[in-house]
């Protein structure tokens, strides 16, 4: 598994989302400093709706300071804009079934799951600048408590 670095540039992509089609490099231009870039292993499961819940509530702040967020999973879109309708989710869910990006980003792959190892989604966040280059990676996060990571980390507070 191939995992993104500070620095490199951000591999763009297109995928069908709850807001239409998204395509990274072209929202990056309609935003002040850059998007964070989430991946999740499954809508309407405990960690993926804390975690999501999280980025809801911190919104604001985020916004204030200049970024937008986008969440993707191997969920379809429809079930994805069942989550997004269900816990009122500011930002647009991306459908990557085929796990295409998942795998572009290192966010798919071979993990550690109850002591096995299996083949799955890695949960992983990454700042992308408006640069379009990684500006924060962080690789097998834990929903609870990340988003006020990456805020501490942003100086988002």
């Amino acid at each position: 598994m191939t995992k993104l670095e500070i620095g490199q540039p951000a591999p763009n992509f297109t995928l069908a989302s709850t807001d239409g089609e998204y395509q990274l490099h072209q929202r990056l231009a309609d935003c002040e400093k850059g998007i964070i870039v989430y991946f999740y292993p499954r809508a309407n499961t405990p960690g993926c709706t804390t975690e999501a819940c999280d980025f809801r509530d911190s919104m604001a702040s985020l916004i204030g300071c200049g970024y937008s967020v986008v969440g993707i999973s191997p969920d379809k879109v429809d079930k994805l804009n069942g989550f997004q309708e269900k816990y009122s989710l500011p930002f647009p869910l991306a459908a990557d079934p085929e796990k295409e990006v998942l795998t572009q980003w290192g966010a798919f792959g071979e993990k550690k799951n109850y002591g096995k190892l299996i083949k799955g989604v890695i949960r992983s966040t990454f700042v992308v600048g408006k640069d379009g280059k990684i500006a924060h990676a962080w690789y097998n996060v834990r929903a609870k408590g990340h988003v006020q990571r990456i805020r501490r980390d942003l100086e988002c507070e």
